[in-house]
């Protein structure tokens, strides 16, 4: 995929720590028996300055895993932390500053406001913080995404891909330690999908970005440096440069061990 040319920045740094952790991670829900255990004791790292698909069947945990790590769930047990930060030990406040601050995400609806153009719905999470936005690192976002003619548009007069687009530059424009991105590609046709993905993995490639990114679409996980895989809320496998034949390949072996269980 070609990029627009913008002036360069300083990427985020793709080495040292891990921007994010799970260390013997639960999450239960209800008690009794009503009690459902939606992960079990998981423990995992997401590498700074690469891109982590999360897989697996429905019901696996992988969306709870993803909530609990981005600080939008609690934990039952084990803990959560981006960079250096237990996201347990926040109160609701300093949960709220660090989701603003060191998270973007990018969900399977679009969540823009109709009212704002794309230039205004990229920033608003900055305006909201009262920072101003780094110009040259948003011309580098916006160029990267195939923004550049379409700010002044209202999400109305754009496509569904493009408003996805805009999605994307909104959860990269603030620089976050990491992006979540829930089945980022839910609601867009084939091509319209494949775009996204292409400039999620050209965020990660380029601007030195981390991405975690549950899906259940082998083709989109092809995109990603590494891919877990859940069932029954535990961790069961990964796959490193992964291709869509092989990431199917091993779901297809979890559809074979729940018919045989």
């Amino acid at each position: 995929m070609s990029m627009q040319a913008a002036a360069p920045v300083p990427a985020l740094p793709s080495t040292g720590p891990a921007a994010a952790r799970a260390t013997g991670l639960s999450k239960v829900y209800g008690q009794g028996e009503t009690r459902i255990v939606a992960l079990d004791s998981v423990s995992l790292e997401f590498g700074r300055g690469r891109f982590t698909a999360i897989m697996g069947p429905s019901g696996s945990g992988k969306s709870t895993l993803m909530h609990c790590m981005a600080g939008l769930d609690s934990v039952s047990a084990g803990s959560a932390q981006i960079g250096d930060t237990e996201l347990s030990s926040l109160n609701d406040r300093q949960l709220t500053r660090l989701r603003r601050d060191s998270v973007g995400f990018v969900f399977q609806a679009f969540n823009l406001l109709p009212t704002l153009t794309a230039l205004e719905n990229i920033t608003l999470p900055m305006a909201i913080a009262g920072r101003r936005p780094d110009r040259q690192w948003l011309d580098t976002v916006v160029a990267t995404v195939g923004l550049s003619g379409r700010l002044s548009h209202r999400p109305a007069q754009l496509s569904g891909g493009q408003q996805q687009r805009v999605a994307v530059a909104r959860a990269l424009a603030s620089r976050p330690e990491i992006i979540f991105a829930d089945e980022p590609t839910g609601n867009l046709d084939s091509r319209a999908g494949s775009e996204i993905l292409g400039f999620l993995r050209d965020s990660v490639r380029e601007l030195g970005q981390t991405v975690v990114m549950v899906t259940h679409d082998p083709a989109a996980a092809a995109y990603a440096d590494r891919v877990v895989f859940l069932a029954d809320g535990r961790l069961t496998d990964e796959l490193h440069a992964p291709t869509a034949e092989g990431v199917l390949e091993r779901m297809r072996r979890f559809d074979t061990g729940a018919r045989t269980s």
